[in-house]
């Protein structure tokens, strides 16, 4: 039987997180390299292309969030950047040990490679930036950043959501590590895209107006 996530006890689960918490260490367990043959049951070509895109996916995002504090980024944008580079690159290693030990290709995306226009018509995960946008984000400063960085890592988010929902969609993601990863990513980008929200809405970046 396929495998769903909860979608509703996410969000509620979601909800009650405080903000900013330490990104949670992934089992390491669950990332073992297969044994035998048995360890290579169980995943399919869907959970392949998901988790190397995934790997793209984070590494775009650790590339703009980096940019925080040559940018000028506010004290709770940099806090927020702090936690998405720290989290995704443990990830990322986790992806890349998935693939390795299954003998399937490790991407190995580079900042220069993200903001060029060929990233579209090659790896370019649902809800990545395009190179446009990453030019335009790199030109903004100070609370001008910071907004526009929401809203762009808001549908950086979405798009990750997208590609876990279009994994079970396919009857993909049965295999334990990637079920696993999937519902992670799942969760903590639906978490940090309310938080999100919640900063864009209180409008806490707008420059204080002389009196």
């Amino acid at each position: 039987m396929t495998r769903f996530i909860p979608w509703i006890l996410c969000a509620a689960l979601a909800a009650a997180i405080p903000p900013f918490p330490a990104p949670a260490p992934a089992a390491a367990q669950a990332f073992a390299p297969p044994v035998g043959d048995s360890g290579r049951r169980g995943y399919t070509a869907a959970d392949v292309h998901f988790m190397s895109g995934m790997i793209y996916h984070h590494a775009q995002a650790v590339l703009i969030a980096g940019w925080a504090a040559a940018h000028d980024a506010g004290p709770s944008v940099q806090t927020l950047c702090d936690r998405i580079v720290a989290s995704q690159k443990d990830e990322i290693a986790l992806l890349s040990r998935w693939l390795a030990t299954r003998h399937e290709a490790v991407p190995h995306p580079d900042a220069e490679h993200m903001m060029m226009p060929e990233m579209e018509a090659t790896h370019r995960m649902p809800g990545m930036l395009s190179a446009e946008q990453l030019a335009q984000l790199d030109r903004a400063r100070g609370p001008d950043f910071d907004q526009l960085f929401l809203r762009l890592m808001i549908q950086h988010h979405q798009g990750a959501i997208t590609m876990v929902n279009e994994l079970f969609a396919a009857g993909a993601g049965e295999e334990e590590p990637v079920y696993k990863m999937a519902s992670s990513v799942y969760a903590d980008q639906t978490t940090e895209i309310e938080r999100m929200q919640r900063m864009l809405a209180a409008d806490v970046f707008a420059p204080i107006t002389p009196k």
